[in-house]
């Protein structure tokens, strides 16, 4: 009989596995509909679907490992953080999905009500905050929009060797800003920024990818705290916050 492992779990989801198989329960139906049609039109490697039944996913395992992990060194090969750039550029490259994604005006005002909590709960210095508020405006300028992941962390892509086997959990993907895929990818790993954008080509502006480090620290931490999980672990998010001043 094969174990059960828990690789995930908080009130929206949780992802157990058994043997090579993944089975993904959501509470929102949305988004597993979202990952199931992405992982059909992406032009780069992803899991396969075993079967779909709401609330439930059904996936396989895909070969390798994570390129690395939130908060450690990534053993990852500078030939594999390129592979995952022209990986990424493909997708950026694809055509856009047909569903619509964030809007501008919307991730700017949920930026806004995340720094409100982070100041109005004491989390972090309020100087930490407001600065990279202040940083995270590079951000908020008009993009073309392109095919993005949305979720990009570096556990969800997976290589062997030099090579992208997988890249997993799609249930945010949506037309979006390019750069923020970049920038979730090195959040806490900004030393391989240039591997990645070897393989990602022309392109990349790399002040509005430090931006977006802010921006996505700044308002995922909430969540993070919310959901059990400490974006004050070593690396992690207010590490990055923190570093930013160190930058400026």
């Amino acid at each position: 009989m094969e174990d059960v492992e828990v690789v995930v779990a908080h009130r929206q989801r949780a992802t157990l596995r058994v043997g090579d198989v993944f089975l993904k329960v959501d509470g929102d139906p949305a988004h597993a509909a979202i990952e199931v049609r992405a992982m059909a039109m992406v032009p780069v490697p992803t899991p396969a679907v075993l079967w779909h039944e709401p609330p439930v996913l059904a996936i396989a395992a895909v070969p390798g490992k994570a390129l690395g992990v939130l908060g450690e060194p990534s053993a990852a090969s500078p030939a594999a953080w390129a592979a995952t750039g022209a990986a990424i550029r493909r997708l950026h490259d694809a055509p856009l999905p047909p569903w619509p994604g964030e809007k501008l005006e919307d991730v700017a005002a949920e930026l806004d009500s995340e720094c409100a909590w982070l100041l109005a709960n004491g989390v972090l210095p309020p100087e930490v905050i407001t600065r990279n508020r202040e940083i995270a405006e590079a951000a908020l300028r008009p993009w073309r929009p392109a095919f993005i992941h949305g979720d990009f962390q570096i556990t969800h892509v997976f290589v062997d060797g030099d090579e992208v086997t997988g890249v997993i959990d799609w249930s945010e993907a949506a037309p979006g800003d390019p750069m923020s895929d970049l920038a979730t990818l090195t959040l806490g790993h900004e030393e391989r920024l240039d591997d990645l954008l070897a393989g990602y080509g022309p392109g990349a502006d790399r002040d509005v990818i430090r931006a977006w480090w802010s921006l996505r620290s700044l308002v995922a931490s909430r969540w993070l705290i919310e959901h059990g999980f400490d974006p004050d672990a070593p690396g992690c998010e207010f590490d990055v916050l923190r570093s930013r001043m160190r930058d400026s």
